[in-house]
């Protein structure tokens, strides 16, 4: 029988799960994530922009959006909020898609045949001292995700919006 150590690291290396704590209020934090104008500062990582055709923020509202590479392929994405509750929990969907909104295989949309089409991903946001502790779990494998970019994605992701955030926070201080 497997320890407990080898059984937690075999079960959290079947999920993506990053914390990442940021110098702001959980309020500034958790809204980062509900307005698209913010979303496009720092929803992709540097050298990408994204593009939203559908952002509807609460439960059962859906999105679909185009990350754009200069490198690689063009990202398109679709999901669905499936729980929101402020500023502590976002829950989604997200399905590889295409242009239009239809839904993909990993491999039509030239991705690495593992990814799977749909992943739910979990976002939390914790206050403590004035900071906010983000925990991100999403259900892929961390090792296809590392392979994939897409871990290292959302790493790049939070050290934009942190940037972001700083700029808001100051801006915000010196009114």
């Amino acid at each position: 029988m497997a320890n407990t150590n080898e059984f937690m690291n075999e079960v959290t290396s079947r999920f993506v799960n990053i914390t990442h704590t940021f110098d702001a209020p959980r309020e500034l934090v958790f809204n980062a994530w509900t307005d698209v104008k913010q979303l496009e500062r720092w929803y992709a990582p540097r050298g990408c922009t994204i593009n939203f055709t559908q952002f509807n923020f609460r439960e059962g509202g859906a999105f679909h959006s185009c990350i754009k590479s200069p490198h690689y392929h063009d990202c398109w994405c679709k999901g669905i909020y499936q729980e929101i509750i402020a500023p502590e929990r976002i829950i989604f969907s997200m399905h590889i898609a295409d242009e239009k909104g239809n839904l993909l295989q990993p491999k039509d949309a030239g991705m690495d045949e593992e990814w799977p089409a749909e992943t739910i991903v979990t976002v939390t946001f914790k206050e403590y001292e004035g900071k906010t502790i983000l925990t991100l779990r999403q259900t892929v494998a961390e090792s296809i995700a590392k392979r994939t970019g897409a871990y290292p994605s959302w790493i790049n992701m939070f050290d934009r919006l942190a940037e972001d955030l700083h700029i808001h926070k100051t801006s915000l201080t010196s009114i």
